[in-house]
Formats: structure tokens, C-alpha cells, sequence
């Protein structure tokens, strides 16, 4: 059964704003209620249609008085993020995601009509480390703990969840763990780092890179709000792109530096305001982590329309990057290398 009355968290950003959007589009719901402590950019909030935007923060209490008012019964978390903004950003960040989570979902358990939750996790929870399998799936945990930022945030969050659950086993709870999003119209610590001129990497590494569109984030989202379809999914494209491919893609110029060196330039470039190299960022540029979608096939119901590479490709002619390298010369040379030794052989 659709949805009547529907509220969505962080609807100031790309994908709360445009999933408040989509549901506003559809006849068969009633409301739609963005919350977040600021209100979307103009053509955000234009976009959004009859979504009805309040300004509420979900670290305090009063989010339950929204929500009861209202009488919602489907909340789709989507706030969690991993962009600190500003010179607290990441107490900030860690209170919004921890905090936050935790308001909301005393919120949800108190209020009677609620009867579907949707939360945005990451695949992060998974970490990234030597050790890790080739592919991560649902059932699996990380080989090592993430012990800070977004990831151990997302550790937390996904653990209030699960208790939640428990204590309201009448509500229909949907977790989602999403690869790195990219696209060109979404902004996120990845696509700030594909559009740097010279692109820093960790030398001696050659990370394996799964990415989503973020028009399948959009459209994963969407089907979870408006169907029943309790569990925990991975959510990412088909395919991987190694990081030294993804940057000849986009034409740029990678910058091998020496894992010593690594610390120094992550506080380079925020201090520069370029990007936010955190912890565990950079812990996936040095090892990368894919994982298995097969549950988001069979049981969601969901096949991505972009694969990783198209996903990728998307991003580069979306935002019309210019290229230092000619992708399609490289590709060229590439193909006549291996003509050549396959020759040889």
C-alpha cells in the first residue's frame, strides 16, 4: 500500500530535495514534509512542488511533535551524510548522523502511525582494509572497525536501527547501503576529487571503485518508501572502475603520493577548500571496497540502469569536463599495446 503521508530528512540537499520531489509528484500521496535546519536553494525548493518544507532539526526532541501532527507513516532517512560543512563540520557532522538518528527514531517508536522507516547507510560499514574479501555481502561485517568519520557514524546509526526494529516490529524497516554516488548534478567528497586538476593517489595502490548514479540512488529510494520491502540491501552499479582508470576517464593527471606523505596532503586540500580528505577516505582510495548486489536484484526488485563505468562516464560529460588527456587516444594506445604483445605471444 502507497504511502499517505510521507516525511524525508535533509531535504535542503541533492537527494532529499529531489527524493521530496518525486514522491510530491506522485497522486497517490497525500503530503510530503521535507525537514532540515535550512531551506533548500531556491530551485530546489521550486522543484520540490507541493512539498511542504519544515524547518526542524532532528537532534531536537521536537521532531516527535512534527511527526505526530502530521500523523506520517513513512519517514525516509536520508540526512546521514559524509560532507562536513564549515571549521566544525565534523563535530557537527557526527552529531547530525549519531544524534540525530537517535531523535528520530525515538520519534518514529512513539508515534503510532508510523509504519515505514527508510534509512540511507553506506556501504562503509564495511570499511576498507587489506583484508577484505573481493566482495562484501549483506551478512558479512568489516574486517576492520571503522574507528572514525562518516563510516563509524554509519556503524552507530545502523545499530540504533536495528533496535528500533526490535522494538517495533509492526514497522516495515529498510536499510540501504550505497556505494560512492556520482553523477552530474550531485555534489559528494568523490566527485569534488574527480574534478581536481592533478588527482592525488596513494602510490604502490590501485584501488577498486564501485559507484552508483544518482539518479538510481533517487529511483532505489523511491521504490523503498512505496513498497514493502523490509532488510538490509547493498545498492551499487554493476562493474568496478580501478581509481587509476576512473581518473584517465576523466582526463586528469593522477599524482602518486607516498603513504607517508598522505596526512599532509589531505589537510593541503582542506585547507584549501577543495576536498575533505577524512580518515576513512582515505583508507578507500588506498584499498577500495566493491560489494554484491545480488539481494537488491532478487528480493528488492531493483536493477541500476548505469553501471559503474556509465555512471562515471555520466559525471565526466555531465559537467563538461575538460580533459588534460584525451581518454579515447589513451584507449587507442592501450588497445595497440596489447595487439602487440598478443602477438608476440
Amino acid at each position: 500500500m502507497a504511502p499517505k503521508v510521507v516525511l524525508v530528512t535533509g531535504c535542503s540537499r541533492f537527494l532529499g530535495g529531489h527524493l521530496a520531489a518525486r514522491f510530491a509528484a506522485n497522486p497517490d500521496v497525500d503530503r510530503v514534509l521535507g525537514v532540515d535546519t535550512e531551506p533548500p536553494p531556491r530551485d530546489l525548493l521550486r522543484r520540490m512542488g507541493r512539498a511542504e518544507f519544515v524547518r526542524a532539526d532532528i537532534r531536537n526532541p521536537l521532531i516527535a511533535k512534527v511527526i505526530a501532527a502530521a500523523h506520517v507513516d513513512t519517514v525516509v532517512h536520508v540526512s546521514v551524510t559524509a560532507n562536513p560543512a564549515g571549521p566544525t563540520g565534523r563535530a557537527a557532522m557526527k552529531e547530525m548522523n549519531v544524534i540525530g538518528t537517535m531523535q528520530l527514531l525515538a520519534a518514529c517508536q512513539k508515534s503510532p502511525h508510523v509504519r515505514k522507516l527508510v534509512v540511507k547507510s553506506t556501504s562503509a560499514v564495511y570499511g576498507s582494509s587489506s583484508r577484505d574479501p573481493a566482495v562484501f555481502t549483506e551478512d558479512m561485517g568489516p574486517k576492520d572497525l571503522p574507528s572514525s568519520g562518516y563510516a563509524k557514524d554509519a556503524v552507530e546509526v545502523e545499530g540504533y536501527v536495528r533496535g528500533f526494529a526490535r522494538r517495533r516490529p509492526d514497522v516495515d524497516v529498510t536499510a540501504l547501503r550505497f556505494t560512492n554516488f556520482i553523477g552530474p548534478r550531485i555534489d559528494t567528497v568523490l566527485t569534488r576529487y574527480f574534478a581536481l586538476p592533478v588527482v592525488p593517489t596513494i602510490m604502490g595502490y590501485d584501488a577498486r571503485v564501485q559507484l552508483l548514479h544518482s539518479e538510481d540512488a533517487l529511483a532505489v529510494l523511491e521504490r523503498a518508501a512505496l513498497h514493502d520491502l523490509p532488510g538490509v540491501f547493498n545498492v551499487g552499479g554493476d562493474g568496478v572502475l580501478l581509481l587509476s582508470q576512473a581518473i584517465r576517464r576523466a582526463g586528469k593527471l593522477p599524482l602518486p603520493v607516498p603513504s607517508a606523505a598522505v596526512p599532509t596532503v589531505g589537510r593541503l586540500f582542506r585547507g584549501a577548500r577543495l576536498v575533505d580528505f577524512s580518515p576513512d577516505q582515505m583508507r578507500f582510495l588506498n584499498w577500495g571496497r566493491v560489494v554484491d548486489t545480488g539481494l537488491l536484484r532478487r528480493e528488492f526488485g531493483f536493477t541500476p540502469r548505469w553501471t559503474t563505468q556509465q555512471a562515471f562516464d555520466d559525471y565526466v560529460s555531465g559537467r563538461g569536463m575538460r580533459p588534460l588527456i584525451d581518454p579515447d587516444l589513451v584507449s587507442s594506445v592501450e588497445r595497440g599495446v596489447l595487439d602487440a604483445a598478443a602477438r608476440l605471444r
